[in-house]
C-alpha cells in the first residue's frame, strides 16, 4: 500500500495558479518558494530549505506564502526571514512552521527568542511583548490566523485557508475542488459567479446549489474582485 501523503506535503497548485490566489505575481511567488538568482548574486528560497526548481507548489509552501504576503508591503526584503523559518523548522521539528498553529499560540516565547536571536527587523516580527508583559501577535500574525483552520489533531497543521477572512463564506481547501476558491458549501466561487453573470437570478442560483443568496453575492464579490 502506498503511503499517504501528509497534507502539508500535498502537491496542489502551479506556481502561476498558487499566485494567482494569492493575488502575487508569479515571479514574486517564485523567488519566495524557490528562490532566484539577480546580477550573478543566488538568493536562496525563504520559504524551501533549498532550491529545487520545481514549479509544483505543495499545501505547506502555499500556507507559509500566504503568511508572507501578509508582510509585502513592508519595506524590508523577507529575504530576512528565511534565517527565523530555519530556526522554527529545527526547533519544531516541522517543514513548514508557519504552516502549523504553535508559533502563534504556545510557542510565542520560542518566536520571540527566535526574532532577537536572527537579529530580524521588527517590520516583521510573529510576536511582540506588550505593555503588559505578555506576548502579542503582531498585526500582520494576527490578520493571517484570521484566515487559517487548523486541524484539531495533535499536529495542528493548517488545514483550509479563507482567503477574504472567516467572515466570508469562500474557502481555500486542497480536500475540495482541487484547492480552488469554493464556498463551505463546496460549490465553485467562479461556477457560481458565472451563472450570475450569465443572467441567472441570485435567488434562482441560491436554489440550484442549496446556499444562501449571500453565499452568492459571496461569490460574485470574490470573483469580480480576483479578476480586477
Amino acid at each position: 500500500m502506498t503511503p499517504s501523503v501528509l497534507p502539508l506535503e500535498r502537491r496542489v497548485y502551479g506556481m502561476s495558479q498558487a499566485a494567482r490566489l494569492l493575488g502575487l505575481r508569479t515571479d514574486a511567488l517564485r523567488r519566495w518558494i524557490d528562490g532566484y538568482q539577480r546580477s550573478g548574486t543566488t538568493y536562496a528560497p525563504v520559504i524551501r530549505e533549498e532550491s529545487t526548481g520545481d514549479d509544483i507548489v505543495t499545501w505547506g509552501e502555499f500556507v507559509e506564502a500566504g503568511y508572507l504576503r501578509e508582510y509585502r508591503a513592508k519595506q524590508v526584503t523577507l529575504q530576512y526571514l528565511r534565517p527565523a523559518i530555519a530556526i522554527l523548522r529545527e526547533e519544531l521539528g516541522v517543514r513548514y512552521p508557519l504552516a502549523t498553529l504553535k508559533p502563534y499560540t504556545s510557542g510565542r516565547s520560542l518566536a520571540l527568542k527566535v526574532q532577537k536571536q536572527v537579529g530580524l527587523d521588527p517590520s516583521l516580527n510573529i510576536v511582540v511583548l506588550g505593555r503588559d508583559g505578555t506576548l502579542q501577535l503582531t498585526d500582520a500574525a494576527e490578520a493571517f490566523l484570521e484566515k487559517v483552520d487548523f486541524d484539531d489533531d495533535g499536529t495542528r497543521d493548517a488545514r483550509r485557508l479563507f482567503p477574504l477572512g472567516r467572515g466570508v463564506p469562500v474557502v481555500l481547501d486542497p480536500d475540495h475542488g482541487f484547492g480552488e476558491p469554493t464556498l463551505t458549501s463546496g460549490a465553485r466561487t467562479e461556477t457560481v459567479a458565472e451563472l450570475v453573470a450569465a443572467g441567472e437570478s441570485r435567488e434562482r442560483v441560491a436554489e440550484v446549489y442549496d446556499i444562501g443568496v449571500n453565499d452568492v453575492d459571496a461569490a460574485v464579490r470574490y470573483e469580480h474582485d480576483r479578476v480586477a
